[in-house]
């Protein structure tokens, strides 16, 4: 009794470690993402979701320039106490470094303090009124009776204006105090001008007017474009945010997928097991019984009811086959085993086989293949599956008195090619996606008396794709199918480049040596074919 049936390969791809993304994790990308998405979205006023961040940056940038300012009104103070004496000078000196002294203090704690709204409406004040007591501190010195003429009208200009806009450029983060800061030594100048009563006093005023509201536009625009940043910058965070919880989302649904993916393969590989084992029985016996070795049947319908169970068990065998290479090349396990092969002979080969059910049916294979074609690289087993897979295919749907081509040829790019061709009744446009997918079938072979599990032609695919080739399917409408695979140029043994030098033969073992002399014989011999000596 034949045992047609061997022990199953157990198909269990290797699972890599994957980190799942905890709840925690996910909680805290969404969080950050609704942070990022409510401070996009507030619209009053100048979006106070950004106050914060607004303020923390003038803190900075008062806190870095410290030292610029305290040089300014030194400087300042020495100027004027050349004119208005060393006493008051040094008095209004002391007096506006004691005021930028408290508003460094008060930046360097702001820094320290978390992001609460309370926290940061009574920072904003404390900085608008600091920097309108600092702007009035200037208004004592630039400010003098009129006719008392300090400095010429040339100095003063240039001092106010150096002031407002050093003011304007540390304030530009919240305007407000930057307003607070410039308004009062703007308007003292401008007042201090028109009070001389001159024309020329009056285009002074005037222009410093103008050169007031100049810095107050400047530091609204620098307002605004530090909105702008932060305002990007939180438009990056969220689009961060979202990618993290996608990518979370995605990790854990691959890891569920692989899972799913390794424990159909454990269920594919012990079905087969399971459903291999009976058919040994089942297909030896039906075997026995069908050739009736231990006699004739007493009832010879029985004969035909064995080759009935024979032939269904066979078609069982071959669909768990056909499962199992798909499961096989499905998780990357399925391994070639490569060597010299001839398509042409295995082509001729797969016809022979297949002759006797294409002539049952009444179809005529033509066989155009060229001469003297050398060898290819492949799996022959392989190739040899994806021949019987077509060809079987094609007697399949080609109609009594019908006709298949078999077209072994080169290739444009100097590769090889198969072509099986038939005049059955085609596949309709829309549906070829379906039947190259895994279990698909399109309507024809739904009709059809012969249906199959609809792995033939996706498991041909996957193979092809193995070598490296191509595979094509055009296919019309009550005309015929046409399947046309491709080798590259890489797998024709003509292609391999030759060997430049012949190696030379190993130098014969001397038994009468010890063992280890042979070895180091055998060692130098081959170091020697390795170098060319």
């Amino acid at each position: 009794m034949s045992s047609p049936v061997d022990r199953p390969e157990v198909v269990q791809p290797p699972v890599e470690e994957q980190v799942v993304p905890s709840p925690r994790h996910r909680r805290e990308a969404a969080q950050r993402v609704r942070e990022a998405r409510d401070r996009l979205t507030s619209t009053s006023g100048t979006r106070p979701a950004f106050d914060h961040e607004l303020l923390r940056q003038y803190a900075q940038t008062r806190i870095s320039a410290s030292y610029v300012v305290m040089l300014l009104v030194v400087s300042t103070g020495l100027l004027f106490g050349l004119s208005i004496g060393p006493l008051a000078a040094a008095t209004w000196t002391t007096s506006i470094l004691f005021v930028h002294a408290i508003i460094i203090r008060t930046c360097t704690k702001f820094l320290k303090e978390p992001s609460i709204p309370a926290v940061t409406r009574r920072a904003r004040m404390r900085f608008i009124v600091l920097d309108l007591i600092y702007g009035l501190c200037w208004i004592a010195i630039l400010v003098y009776p009129p006719g008392f003429d300090l400095l010429s009208n040339t100095f003063m200009m240039f001092l106010m204006l150096l002031v407002v806009a050093v003011s304007s450029m540390l304030s530009s983060s919240l305007p407000i105090a930057a307003f607070a800061a410039t308004a009062p030594v703007t308007a003292g100048i401008a007042v201090n001008f028109a009070m001389r009563g001159t024309l020329e006093n009056y285009v002074l005023a005037l222009l410093a007017l103008a050169a007031g509201g100049y810095f107050a536009l400047l530091a609204h625009r620098l307002h605004s474009t530090t909105l702008a940043t932060l305002e990007a910058r939180a438009e990056k965070d969220a689009l961060i945010g979202e990618l993290e919880q996608a990518k979370a989302i995605s990790d854990e649904a691959r890891h569920r997928a692989e899972s799913a993916n390794v424990a159909k393969s454990r269920f594919l590989a012990q079905m087969s097991h399971e459903l291999r084992t009976p058919l040994n029985a089942i297909l030896g016996f039906s075997e026995v019984m069908k050739s009736e070795i231990f006699g004739a049947h007493a009832v010879p319908v029985y004969k035909d009811y064995s080759a009935d169970i024979h032939n269904s068990g066979v078609h069982l065998l071959n669909l768990i086959n056909e499962i199992l290479d798909l499961s096989r090349i499905e998780a990357g396990r399925y391994e070639l085993n490569e060597e010299a092969v001839s398509l042409v002979h295995i082509v001729a080969d797969c016809h022979h086989l297949l002759k006797l059910r294409a002539t049952s049916r009444g179809i005529t294979i033509h066989e155009v293949f060229e001469q003297g074609m050398p060898r290819l690289w492949g799996d022959e087993r392989a190739i040899r599956q994806v021949v019987l897979n077509l060809l079987s295919n094609a007697i399949k749907f080609t109609p009594q008195g019908g006709e298949i081509w078999l077209k072994v040829g080169w290739t444009a790019s100097g590769g090889q090619y198969l072509s099986v061709r038939d005049t059955g009744s085609g596949i309709p446009e829309d549906e070829i996606p379906i039947v190259l997918a895994s279990f698909g079938q399109g309507s024809n072979s739904i009709k059809s008396a012969e249906q199959g599990a609809g792995l033939g032609l996706p498991i041909a695919k996957s193979l092809i794709d193995m070598h490296g080739g191509t595979f094509t399917l055009k296919s019309k409408l009550r005309i015929g199918t046409e399947v046309i695979i491709t080798f590259p140029p890489e797998r024709v043994m003509s292609a391999l480049a030759p060997m430049t030098e012949e190696a030379p033969p190993l130098q014969p073992e001397r038994y009468d040596e010890p063992r280890d002399d042979r070895r180091r014989v055998r060692r130098k011999s081959i170091m020697n074919a390795g170098t060319g000596l």
